[in-house]
């Protein structure tokens, strides 16, 4: 019989401790060894019991949960579940946690105290189940080192549409990742960037204000008709895949999910093939399972490029090993390296007359 995964469960609420548990340890592959009522008493036990994964409360006494996450990255990392409302405010916080390093969130259903948490059981357990593969060490030097901002001083391209594109997919462990290659990449890119990380609503609208809090480049939720714009990134929004309608125009639908997900990077860049053909950069960043993949077959078909992250920078090196494995990766690199590939791939791509196409 398999190991069973230890789970720490931190929350200043008895009551949540005490039903977060059960329902945890519904699942026979799930034992919680402990529980913690704040960030303090968490960073102790962590140390002590060495649990596989933390679910982990946002609002707390003494260590919140924002706070207390980027100790335990630093001094004991380990895989985090945030438990967090589904309002603004907290998908902001939420968002914040997931670049700290957190591998993963699940939204409370009825605030702090969720008296019909049971709802997102089936989410819960699954998570746990994929925490406990994640490898979060990686997050350490960005965690601690703070983000490496593009130091190119550039002259802005906004205003002007592209001729180039380049499409980035990632998922569990992307927030940090996206935020690793964003705020290298500089404002004068000769491209547009559109981004498709497996989110819920309202979530995506955070994503975005926290990538172009630390970018050069301009960083915006999608909105159907958006114009693309050199210097400018497009996240899709939670529930809507994203296309182009034309080669330089944004749409959204609610098309059926794509491999259980929606938005989909599979259907981003098989848009974007069509529009950009050869003159399409296809990324692939940590994610669980294969989403990508085929996107990144009519990529190399087109005459495009594919870079993805390696192994050991990814937190689930689920999507990029199969693009690896599928033999359609043009590069294989770190998580710090990608964005200056980007730019070096972007600078050899042969520029294409923008009436042509």
């Amino acid at each position: 019989m398999p190991k069973r995964i230890e789970v720490l469960v931190v929350d200043d609420s008895a009551y949540m401790r005490k039903v977060v548990s059960n329902l945890l340890q519904s699942d026979e592959n799930i034992v919680v060894i402990d529980t913690a009522r704040d960030g303090l008493d968490a960073l102790e036990k962590i140390k002590s019991l060495k649990p596989a994964v933390v679910t982990l409360d946002v609002e707390m006494p003494r260590l919140d949960g924002l706070s207390a996450l980027k100790r335990i990255m630093k001094e004991c990392p380990t895989p985090v579940i945030m438990l967090s409302s589904l309002t603004q405010q907290g998908s902001d916080t939420t968002v914040k946690a997931l670049t700290l390093g957190a591998v993963d969130f699940v939204g409370k259903p009825s605030g702090t105290i969720s008296i019909d948490i049971h709802k997102v059981q089936e989410e819960l357990i699954a998570k746990v189940k994929v925490a406990a593969r994640a490898v979060v060490s990686n997050f350490r030097s960005s965690v601690m080192l703070g983000i490496q901002k593009s130091v190119v001083s550039s002259a802005p391209s906004s205003g002007v549409h592209p001729n180039k594109l380049v499409v980035i997919g990632s998922s569990t462990g992307g927030p940090n990742a996206l935020q690793q290659v964003i705020s290298r990449l500089p404002g004068n890119l000769p491209a547009a960037v559109l981004i498709v990380q497996h989110m819920p609503p309202a979530f995506t609208k955070s994503l975005a204000a926290r990538l172009n809090d630390i970018s050069e480049l301009e960083v915006y939720e999608a909105q159907e008709g958006d114009e693309l714009m050199n210097g400018r990134a497009y996240v899709a929004p939670g529930g809507y895949h994203m296309i182009l309608r034309s080669k330089n125009l944004i749409g959204l639908n609610q098309d059926r999910p794509v491999h259980s997900v929606r938005p989909a990077v599979d259907v981003t860049l098989e848009s974007a093939v069509d529009f950009y053909g050869p003159n399409t950069v296809g990324v692939i960043l940590t994610g669980m399972g294969f989403d990508g993949s085929k996107g990144a077959s009519l990529v190399k078909q087109a005459g495009g490029k594919m870079i993805v992250q390696d192994e050991a920078t990814c937190v689930v090196y689920g999507m990029p090993r199969v693009v690896v494995e599928m033999g359609k990766a043009d590069k294989v690199l770190p998580i710090q390296n990608i964005a200056n590939e980007i730019v070096l791939i972007l600078s050899l791509l042969k520029e294409s007359d923008i009436h042509s196409i």
